[in-house]
């Protein structure tokens, strides 16, 4: 045992047992230094000289070897360096008691842990597996990297290795610059915008300070190995931080190549993990989430998100981006972004919704046409035609209360408030996109190499492909897929893909058919129960089919969502994506066509075809020769529009939280329930974190859908149910807190990425409004029955006192009995019933023909469906045009710091250019660098 010190060349060896000794097996070698980084292989590494017999681990011994080490025991003189590490052995040892395994650090408390690999010895092909991981590591270390194992019997379950990776600086240096990352050059020194006078309302919202930006803001320019002193390197250990690390190891990891077969590379940690070679990879949390970690080292970054992010009571509380941001990446941290505004502005969506719905609560009992209906006298006197072909007649005053709640939603409001979500759309879109480029320039994402990192190749893509061809661009050769066998892949896809489509389209029609059988079924058993008042006024047929109908439709839903899912991500496998942009983003556009098909099918059939083919009394409309078309509830179509949307909309949420959340702590639970109670020391951090849940390389898109989804209930349907902004608000206020809690505490730190937007979303989100302005205006003016009563009021109205009188009675037409078959209904009290159109009566000249007045209607529906598209195109067009994408600020602080840094680096040139002058003595070549200065001193002056 001894005690360990902060120097990078002491050298702290632990050996294995003598059956290691036999074999050659290595235990521990901490606190090598890597000088090499190794050699560069380009975007894959196959590297085909020399050779290293890794071994087995032994027994409560670690396997750590670097470049040097691997090069060393590699060469003749393997035996002497054996006995060498046996004798640094018999002097030092390291004891693990005093190494805390909850740290983030190798055993010597100094090297970082940037990745962890775990896999478990397999009966079955496990010498195979064994072959792969050798080859694989060595192949790892001969790129620079440290890796450091940990023996099964150290695990909790005895039966799972650790490789803990370290990436050492030489390493992380060159791939740096490989990826363009950008590092601080210097300190921001440009004025901050003017204090807002309204922030101090907002200060009980606001978070400290320094949670809200936990660093400074820098001047940043892309990492080269060449200009090292010109970046603020303060300690090479923590100058790259912990998510920028494992980004680089990950996408060391996804190149590496691990075996050569049947003429194909076989290469990356995404196939090691899908053959079982490994069981998981990933980097490691900080600490735990609910206290500090005792290593003075730790950021406890994790501490600080779960405290002021994750816990519910901070729902009212600003979202600490910047801290998001720099544990998880820009990616994460642009979602939650995104979210964050979203909800914010669900905030005045749902305020106006409210005020819509508190206007027809307030108007519900004071219409003129409700009261007609409810009225004894007159709607109690109208009797209605058998709505199938086993019903009975019925009066129409059965139906006040539904009416009247349908009121609720169909009023004068309805069309206000389907013209501003117009507009709330339009204005949710642009400031997103302003609220998107601040971020891009808070977040230095402003010159983001995003085309570079969408345009790398796929490992799955270089690993399939059996041809190559010249890159006209580069000169290089690069692998490719032939046309037809690019078009076959996408025409099975195609295929795929619409046969869902058919398959929800045929479910569809089966809720159809059950609507139409189960209310002739509930309308036989309730004709005889009328007296009973429960039973006959609120439990109806048509809303204990409208109810049962819409929970089927949502279990068929998520059961085809359940299914789909898997078949989107196998035929977009199938397809091979050449770049990881375009993987994504057809998986994207698969999954969002199903799911809106899927989700939005079933209310587009009660909004627009349910009750408007229905045909007249003796010549109905028959479905597969057998039912009669399906009829609306006598309180019209919006109402049970309204409960459809309700119960899918608010079903999904419930659902979705449920999933996201009770899931995994329950799978959680169940993994650790042993280990949770472990001392820290036996719990080690690597095995805390694999014992969390995945959140796989899809979690990110599942979210985004999730919102996408829901977003188009908000505004494609909006006006028959304004309450639906309130609902996804209170939904939302939960999400963001369940979705933080989620990533904080039931998942893996997931690998870090960039990402300045929120990509293939935008567009569709731009698509969903635009189409929501089309679906409104058909609402208002096919499903809702404002359209009709104007027409009335300003055109057949008699009353100029109460001009909606009579209404009732004139949207009403009538006809004889003599069309019915069944002669059980056949009543001799009974010559004639009325039904809801506008046709002329039985023994009219015209019979059952369309009236005039069907005609007005119908134009002036039209008429206002391009009355209302186009004015509010207009302004939503006018809106986009007057708001700029970027604020004029951001534009001349990105002038301004690109102009700086430029300046910077050309200074930095320039100086250079001086010191070689300086050390010169050759008076040529003194004017060589002489005129080279001139030209970098003319170059930053022109900038």
């Amino acid at each position: 045992m001894i005690s360990r010190n902060n120097k990078r060349d002491e050298t702290l060896i632990e050996m294995s047992s003598s059956a290691g000794e036999e074999t050659g097996d290595i235990g521990v070698i901490s606190g090598i230094p890597a000088d090499s980084p190794g050699e560069d292989n380009g975007p894959y590494y196959d590297p085909s000289n020399g050779t290293r017999d890794p071994g087995t681990p032994s027994n409560s011994e670690v396997l750590s070897t670097t470049t040097e080490t691997a090069s060393l025991l590699s060469g003749p003189s393997k035996m002497m360096q054996r006995k060498r590490l046996l004798f640094v052995n018999r002097r030092f040892r390291i004891d693990k008691q005093i190494h805390s395994k909850d740290s983030v650090f190798f055993c010597d408390g100094i090297r970082r842990i940037d990745f962890i690999l775990s896999f478990v010895d397999d009966p079955k092909d496990g010498d195979k597996k064994m072959e792969r991981r050798k080859e694989f590591e060595e192949n790892l270390l001969k790129t620079g990297l440290e890796l450091e194992t940990e023996h099964k019997d150290d695990s909790d379950d005895g039966k799972t290795y650790f490789v803990k990776v370290h990436a050492p600086w030489d390493v992380l240096a060159m791939y740096a610059e490989v990826m363009h990352i950008k590092v601080p050059i210097k300190e921001n020194d440009i004025p901050q915008a003017r204090e807002n006078p309204f922030d101090r309302l907002l200060k009980p919202f606001r978070l400290d300070p320094a949670i809200i930006n936990p660093e400074p803001d820098y001047f940043t320019a892309p990492f080269s190995k060449q200009r090292q002193e010109l970046y603020l390197i303060n300690n090479p250990e923590t100058f790259f931080s912990p998510s920028t690390r494992n980004r680089i190891v990950y996408y060391i990891l996804s190149r590496c190549k691990y075996t050569h077969e049947d003429g194909k590379r076989k290469l990356g940690i995404k196939r090691l993990l899908n053959n079982g070679t490994y069981t998981a990879a990933y980097p490691l949390h900080d600490c735990r989430y609910w206290k500090k970690s005792h290593d003075s080292k730790s950021d406890n970054e994790r501490y600080t998100l779960y405290k002021r992010w994750a816990r519910f009571g901070q729902f009212y509380k600003e979202q600490p981006l910047n801290l998001i941001r720099k544990y998880y990446g820009e990616k994460i941290g642009i979602y939650f972004a995104w979210l964050g505004f979203y909800t914010e502005m669900l905030g005045i969506a749902g305020a106006v919704g409210f005020l819509c719905f508190l206007y027809g609560c307030i108007t519900k009992d004071g219409n003129v046409w409700s009261d007609e209906i409810c009225d004894a006298e007159i709607g109690g006197r109208i009797i209605m035609c058998p709505l199938c072909e086993r019903c009975d007649f019925w009066r129409l005053n059965t139906t006040c209360q539904s009416t009247k709640n349908s009121h609720l939603f169909d009023n004068a409001a309805t069309l206000f408030f389907a013209v501003f979500m117009g507009i709330w759309v339009t204005l949710f879109l642009e400031l997103w996109k302003r609220r998107q480029a601040k971020l891009e320039y808070e977040w230095d994402l402003v010159d983001f190499e995003e085309e570079q990192q969408q345009l790398q190749i796929r490992p799955e893509y270089e690993a399939k492909c059996s041809h190559h061809k010249k890159n006209p661009v580069t000169q290089e050769l690069e692998p490719y897929i032939p046309i037809s066998n690019q078009a076959f892949r996408c025409v099975l896809s195609g295929a795929t893909v619409l046969f869902w489509i058919f398959l929800i389209l045929i479910c569809i029609i089966a809720v159809i058919v059950y609507r139409l059988s189960m209310y002739a079924s509930f309308a036989k058993i309730t004709v005889n129960m009328k007296d009973v008042k429960y039973i006959g006024t609120l439990f109806t047929p048509q809303m204990v089919t409208s109810v049962t109908a819409s929970i089927l439709n949502f279990i068929i839903i998520m059961t085809l969502n359940y299914f789909y899912e898997r078949v989107a991500i196998w035929i977009t496998d199938l397809e091979i994506p050449k770049t990881h942009f375009e993987y994504e983003n057809r998986l994207t556009m698969k999954m969002f066509l199903f799911q809106f098909v899927n989700y939005y099918s079933s209310c587009f059939y009660v909004a627009f075809f349910k009750g408007k083919f229905m045909g007249y009394p003796g010549k109905y409309n028959l479905m597969f020769g057998s039912w009669r078309s399906e009829e609306c509830d006598p309180g019209g179509c919006l109402i049970e529009l309204t409960t459809q949307l309700t119960i899918i909309m608010a079903g999904k949420q419930i659902w979705g939280n449920i999933q996201e959340s009770l899931v995994p702590w329950i799978k959680n639970w169940w993994v650790s329930r042993n280990a949770r109670h472990h001392p820290e020391r036996l719990y080690s951090r690597w095995e805390q974190d694999h014992d969390l849940q995945d959140m796989g390389q899809f979690g990110l898109f599942y979210e985004y859908l999730e919102m996408v989804i829901q977003f188009g209930f908000v505004t494609l349907f909006v006006a028959s149910f304004p309450l639906a902004p309130v609902l996804a608000l209170l939904n939302n206020i939960i999400e963001i807190r369940v979705d933080a809690w989620k990533f904080i505490t039931q998942f893996r730190r997931p690998m870090a990425a960039k990402a300045h937007s929120i990509g293939i979303w935008q567009q569709i989100l731009n698509t969903v409004a635009i189409f929501s302005v089309v679906t409104n205006a058909f609402i208002v003016a096919f499903t809702s029955d404002m359209i009709p009563r104007l027409v009335y009021k300003y055109a057949y109205s008699v009353n100029d006192a109460l001009p909606m009188k009579g209404y009732i009675n004139n949207s009403l037409s009538i006809a004889s009995t003599s069309f019915l078959n069944n002669s059980e209904l056949l009543r001799a009290d009974i010559l004639s019933c009325r039904y809801k159109d506008y046709r002329y009566p039985s023994g009219h000249s015209s019979e059952y023909r369309h009236t005039m007045q069907f005609w007005h209607i119908l134009a002036a529906k039209m008429a206002f469906i391009i009355i209302m598209e186009h004015v509010v195109f207009l302004v939503k067009f006018s809106i986009a045009a007057l708001i700029p994408d970027v604020p004029s600020d951001v534009k001349a602080r990105i002038k301004r710091e690109k102009y700086l840094t430029q300046k910077i680096l050309h200074e930095y040139e320039l100086n250079k250019l001086r010191e070689m002058l300086a050390g010169k003595g050759n008076v040529v070549v003194n004017k060589e660098v002489s005129a080279q200065a001139e030209k970098v001193e003319l170059l930053s002056e022109e900038l």
